[in-house]
């Protein structure tokens, strides 16, 4: 029997006024590619408060939940198990800090990005997908 493993997440997707996302680089297993400042929730943390977490551990940011985006579900065979990937999806916006790049994180660098330039950049797929519910998401949504 295959081992199993489920990972529960929660991402933040900030768009400034010229139309940019930030993004975080991130050091993963096959080199490193783009994603959503995020990350894993922690024991007993809600998704809501642990967004705000990651956003300022992974760029600096101090960020406010303005709505759900939604929740992004991915199941992938990977050699030594079952990989369940259940992705807690929020629009953010910053209300302070400054932009600084995590030390000794699986992440090294937060840089703002063109969105119509996302399509050239080494990315993760959850980006698509959440840039896809950023655009169809009613402006009302659940915060918590």
């Amino acid at each position: 029997m295959r081992a199993k493993k489920q990972r529960v997440a929660a991402y933040g997707v900030c768009i400034n006024e010229n139309d940019e996302i930030l993004l975080a680089r991130w050091l993963g297993p096959n080199g490193k590619r783009w994603i959503l400042p995020g990350g894993g929730i922690d024991h007993g943390e809600h998704p809501h408060d642990a967004v705000i977490r990651e956003y300022e551990e992974e760029t600096g940011f101090e960020v406010e939940v303005l709505r759900l985006l939604g929740i992004d579900s991915e199941l992938r065979e990977e050699p030594d198990r079952d990989y369940h990937a259940l992705r807690i999806m929020y629009e953010v916006r910053i209300v302070g800090g400054e932009l600084r790049y995590e030390v000794d994180g699986t992440t090294d660098l937060a840089q703002w990005f063109p969105v119509a330039d996302i399509g050239q950049l080494d990315r993760v797929p959850s980006i698509d997908t959440a840039l896809g519910l950023y655009r169809t998401t009613p402006a009302a949504g659940i915060l918590r």
